[in-house]
């Protein structure tokens, strides 16, 4: 399954040439990461409120190909593409509408407790994700 999300480059996301500042790639994919997990049902919110925990970003490579300009429409594809007790691993990619492909990120997320100890994930939130893994559940 492959997660799209579109966004635009406004001009608080660029730099005086009109360029999408680096910082900006990771808040769209983050937006993009939020909708995803949003729309398999996990609710991050409840869980945290409750004192169960909360994902962290825990390892994230991104490389740049191609600059994105102010007003440029951007879509970002997300997949997940493996699953442990209390993490979660993504592959992100943005491109323009035209199918330039800007910039990619490879990225882990974990479960932490409230303490900031890893955790395993609720048992509903892997089975969320082990939904959607390319090769099917696990």
């Amino acid at each position: 399954m492959v997660h799209r999300f579109a966004v635009r480059a406004y001009f608080e996301d660029t730099d005086l040439s009109g360029v999408v500042y680096h910082a900006n790639y990771l808040r769209w994919f983050e937006r993009a990461r939020s909708d995803f997990v949003r729309l398999l049902g996990i609710d991050q919110r409840a869980v945290n409120a409750a004192g169960e925990g909360a994902f962290a970003v825990t390892d994230l490579t991104i490389r740049y190909a191609a600059p994105a300009r102010l007003d440029d429409g951007v879509l970002i594809e997300t997949t997940c593409t493996d699953l442990g007790a209390a993490s979660c691993r993504m592959h992100q990619r943005a491109q323009r509408e035209d199918g330039l492909f800007l910039s990619e990120v490879n990225l882990r997320v974990g479960f932490v407790s409230p303490d900031g100890r890893p955790r395993r994930m609720p048992a509903a939130w892997r089975a969320a994700f082990a939904s959607i893994l390319p090769e099917g559940p696990r």
